[in-house]
């Protein structure tokens, strides 16, 4: 059996492995600072010799880019700023043997092709789509990419001309792997593309577990990494298991261990991913109405049937937001939830664990719905300043030479995590496997208003989905109109 290992340990590990590596890579420099030379010319000789060597190294390690007449590309001094709601814009200390690389690399594109890039907050969460909407209809001297969420502000600033072509410029190949698919499958339209994200997708929905309470169930919490890992975490299995820990403990007749609390919003998405449907599909044509496909209206039913047999009853009183409280109270052994929640329950009492949302019966892979933010550039700079831009925002997101296969993304997940297995083995899935939601690139449509809050066994989702359906489709037909180029 596996046993959950602590991220400090693994820290711990990796730490001394960097530091044993790093130990052999530069021999004349530790070897002045071990024997402690006291001839200053020769110290002198040999840093120099350490810091030529270090040159020779970085130029052999590092792909010079160069123009038609042979010449590095010169970006003229421009200092760019990706602009988002929640960086410093200051240089963080290298806390890694990665991160040090990081900076190395970053200081020499900039210094190659003379530019700056930093990230930095310009605006709020709030006010990022008007912020946008402004500055690209009025245009400005700055050299920005701004960083935008999905949503309806999103695409009509694409319908109103105000994003730039990312296709027109030559400088960005998005066939390579580091351009997130989910991302550029929304934001293309035609054969034009308007936003792109060259770090990885963040995870959505899974599955989060109590251990505590499915060993006192009988159940090992190792068992669910390994039907995930054999591709046998189903929907069957997870009701299996619903079945299994939900129970009437002291036998007064009432429920007081059940098997699940969840936000609905996120636990139907999530069910209609994991089947291979969608609320709106997208096709040669177009958008179209998904909602009343099979795959869909399957996964909605057993959802609702779900909720209906093992969702805990929450208190009369509770706030909105009661699920996450009643999880990290130990009240319930699953919650479907997104993979930022680990990082509110990081301290709560009980270990957890976390893995994919199980597949459907029309599924032979795991999924989640991806909603990462976008990058993009807007129209109201010439060519020439938006291929310097984009430029230097294909080498800022290009993986760091030597560290190519480096997953840098699981630094901050190990942090929130109680285990190993929820990022190397869940979330190693999840950041592969996004799948765009097209119901943001739609114009009117609510999904919580429209769909999700009013779903249940009274007005099933068949009900809802006929309801809304002329609605839905003249928004659909809106965006299509919309989005002929």
């Amino acid at each position: 059996m596996r046993k959950s290992k602590r991220v400090l340990s693994i820290m711990m590990a990796i730490t001394i492995a960097v530091g044993m590596s790093a130990c052999g890579g530069s021999s004349d420099t530790a070897k002045v600072a071990n024997d402690n030379v006291t001839n200053t010319n020769d110290v002198e000789a040999k840093d120099a010799q350490a810091t030529e060597a270090k040159d020779a190294n970085e130029a052999k390690q590092y792909k010079l880019l160069t123009d038609e007449n042979g010449k590095p590309y010169d970006l003229g001094g421009m200092e760019i700023i990706i602009g988002d709601w929640w960086s410093s814009g200051e240089k963080e200390e290298a806390a890694s043997a990665y991160e040090e690389a990081r900076l190395e690399y970053l200081d020499w594109i900039q210094e190659s092709y003379n530019f700056t890039i930093k990230e930095q907050a310009i605006t709020s969460f709030d006010e990022s789509p008007e912020n946008f909407v402004n500055y690209a209809t009025t245009g400005k001297d700055e050299n920005y990419i701004f960083t935008l969420y999905q949503g309806s502000a999103l695409m009509s600033a694409i319908n109103s001309d105000l994003m730039y072509d990312l296709s027109t410029l030559d400088c960005l190949d998005f066939s390579e792997s580091k351009w997130e698919t989910s991302v550029k499958e929304l934001m293309t339209i035609g054969n034009a593309t308007y936003g792109m994200r060259g770090i990885p997708h963040q995870a959505t929905a899974g599955i989060f577990f109590n251990k505590r309470l499915l060993e006192e169930s009988g159940i090992d919490p190792d068992s669910i990494y390994e039907l995930q890992a054999n591709k046998e975490w189903t929907w069957d299995k997870f009701e299996e298991l619903c079945q299994k820990v939900q129970k009437d403990t002291d036998n007064d007749g009432v429920i007081d261990r059940h098997a699940m609390t969840n936000f609905t919003s996120t636990l139907y998405p999530a069910a209609v991913y994991s089947n291979g449907g969608a609320f709106i599909g997208k096709d040669e044509k177009g958008f179209y109405n998904a909602l009343e496909s099979d795959p869909t209206m399957e996964a909605l039913n057993w959802a609702l049937d779900l909720v209906s047999k093992y969702e805990m009853v929450y208190p009369e009183d509770s706030e909105w937001d009661y699920t996450f409280t009643a999880f990290a109270n130990g009240e319930a052994v699953f919650t479907c939830a997104e993979s930022y929640k680990a990082g509110d329950w990081s301290e709560m009492e009980d270990d957890f664990g976390f893995v994919c949302f199980p597949m459907g019966p029309r599924m032979d892979h795991y999924v989640n719905f991806a909603q990462d933010n976008v990058y993009v550039i807007p129209s109201c700079y010439d060519a020439e300043k938006a291929w310097k831009i984009a430029f230097a925002f294909n080498l800022y997101t290009d993986p760091v030479p030597g560290y190519e296969d480096y997953e840098g993304w699981k630094s901050g997940y190990y942090q929130s995590f109680r285990d190993t297995e929820s990022v190397d083995e869940t979330l190693a899935i999840m950041v592969k496997s996004g799948v765009p939601m097209y119901e943001k690139a739609i114009n009117g449509i609510s999904m919580g208003e429209d769909l999700l809050w009013g779903i249940n066994e009274d007005n099933t989702p068949a009900q809802k989905a006929e309801a809304i359906r002329n609605t839905w489709q003249s928004y659909i037909d809106q965006t299509n109109s919309q989005q002929i180029k």
